[in-house]
């Protein structure tokens, strides 16, 4: 147990430094490092402003955008996001990285990683684990008791697997396989 919480421990870590490399100077000089938030608006710095490193919401938070570790009760952004959102639920405008709440909704693109009771995104590149996974585009892997996607190019396990304009067969158990064409 304890050689699993130190590998989630130096991930997160890595993930961070990940997002400060990734990051000219220039523009880390013009983001906030920290952010704390006890519910929008009663936070460090308002809700426009970009974090660019560790943001802590107690209750709720909401960015524009965060790069780097995301933690909380409710995690909110509005725009395109890059990293680790961990807590109860994840919302994201796009989001790059890796969501692990009770719910994850990306409002639009999602690469990465999401993994939760509830998965949604529009457009999704990635693997998705959890009791339902939805997505409009869905391109990589869905496992879970449902999956749906209007257009998928990859591969679905579950109990139910949909997949409406993707593949040759829309609703099959077990598994389905999308080619992305209709």
């Amino acid at each position: 147990m304890r050689s699993l919480m130190r590998t989630k421990e130096t991930f997160g870590a890595i993930a961070v430094l990940a997002c400060f490399a990734l990051t000219p100077v220039s523009a880390l000089a013009q983001k906030k490092p920290v952010q704390l938030s006890l519910v929008t608006p009663v936070q460090i710095f308002p809700p426009e402003d970009t974090i660019a490193g560790v943001r802590l919401n107690i209750l709720y938070g909401r960015n524009v955008v965060v790069s780097g570790l995301d933690i909380g009760l409710v995690n909110h952004t509005t725009d395109i996001s890059r990293g680790v959102q961990h807590g109860l639920v994840g919302i994201a405008g796009s989001f790059q990285g890796i969501q692990v709440h009770v719910v994850n909704i990306s409002k639009g693109k999602f690469e990465g990683w999401q993994m939760g009771h509830v998965n949604v995104s529009d457009t999704f590149r990635g693997f998705q684990m959890g009791l339902v996974n939805t997505s409009g585009e869905a391109e990589g892997f869905q496992l879970s008791l449902v999956n749906y996607a209007r257009r998928l190019t990859g591969l679905q396990i579950g109990l139910l697997n949909i997949n409406k304009e993707g593949g040759m067969v829309p609703v099959f158990p077990i598994f389905n396989i999308g080619t992305g064409s209709r």
